[in-house]
């Protein structure tokens, strides 16, 4: 990392927006609004990997946010609780490697784990990858994981992370707060059709596209839709599938179709 980094104005406005945002975040909703928007204009990046650890070292919580349609076998690699990527990166670097990280090709890894898991995010297609978390803190650990930079990492891409890691952290504990507490099932539950548009929509599908894959028109999954942000009290799409992923409503897998409408 560079000795001295100093930032310009315009980083420090990026900085000041983010830290300001952050202090209103109490729910996975407005944490994805905040990483898609005051996050990425500092630190711009295709996915974030966000994973907290109880004080048995245990993986209590995690979140995977990204703008961009991912597969789901790739988020599952990247980002699955079990054993994706991103785990295996925490638990190597919670064993002693030195954070900040900066795994990107035009730097050497700083050891032969890293270079591996380098090597496979390399083959899952990101050329990088920045890594920051805590010390074991009463509250557990977090962990956190930039997928994609649009650049070569550089040591202030480090340093806006580390500035940030105290935000990242609190908002972490209060989204795994929110998870813990019980669900919002909203004013009704969805229908299994809202369930099949909700997923669609995840996966960047248009409104037409949407109805040549259920057999319906695009204007009746443009009423659904607007049915569905009442139900969600949203006003868009990215709106709606923040909502559902804070609500725990979004199908893993594409719901069955059938063809009525």
């Amino acid at each position: 990392m560079e000795q001295l980094i100093i930032l310009s104005t315009l980083e420090q406005e990026h900085l000041l927006h983010a830290l300001e945002a952050a202090v209103r975040i109490t729910e996975p909703r407005q944490f994805f609004l905040w990483s898609q928007g005051q996050l990425q204009a500092l630190l711009p990046h295709q996915m974030l990997v966000c994973l907290q650890f109880d004080a048995e070292q245990r993986l209590s919580y995690h979140s995977c946010l990204h703008s961009r349609v991912f597969d789901a076998a790739l988020r599952a690699r990247l980002a699955g609780a079990e054993d994706g990527l991103a785990v295996r990166l925490a638990r190597h670097c919670r064993q002693g490697a030195a954070l900040p990280a900066m795994l990107d090709a035009a730097r050497p890894a700083p050891d032969a784990t890293l270079a591996a898991l380098q090597d496979e995010a390399r083959r899952l297609g990101f050329d990088n990858v920045l890594l920051h978390g805590t010390e074991q803190l009463a509250g557990g650990a977090s962990f956190f994981a930039l997928f994609g930079l649009p650049h070569r990492l550089r040591g202030r891409d480090a340093y806006f992370l580390e500035l940030l890691l105290p935000t990242l952290h609190l908002s972490l504990q209060r989204l795994a707060r929110c998870a813990a507490a019980p669900a919002d099932a909203g004013p009704r539950p969805l229908s299994g059709r809202e369930v099949q548009i909700l997923y669609w929509v995840r996966e960047g599908k248009s409104n037409d596209e949407i109805g040549q894959i259920l057999g319906i028109s695009g204007l009746t999954v443009k009423n659904h839709l607007q049915r569905l942000y009442r139900v969600l009290g949203v006003s868009n799409r990215t709106h709606a599938i923040a909502r559902c992923m804070a609500l725990r409503l979004l199908a893993p897998a594409p719901p069955a179709i059938a063809r009525a409408a």
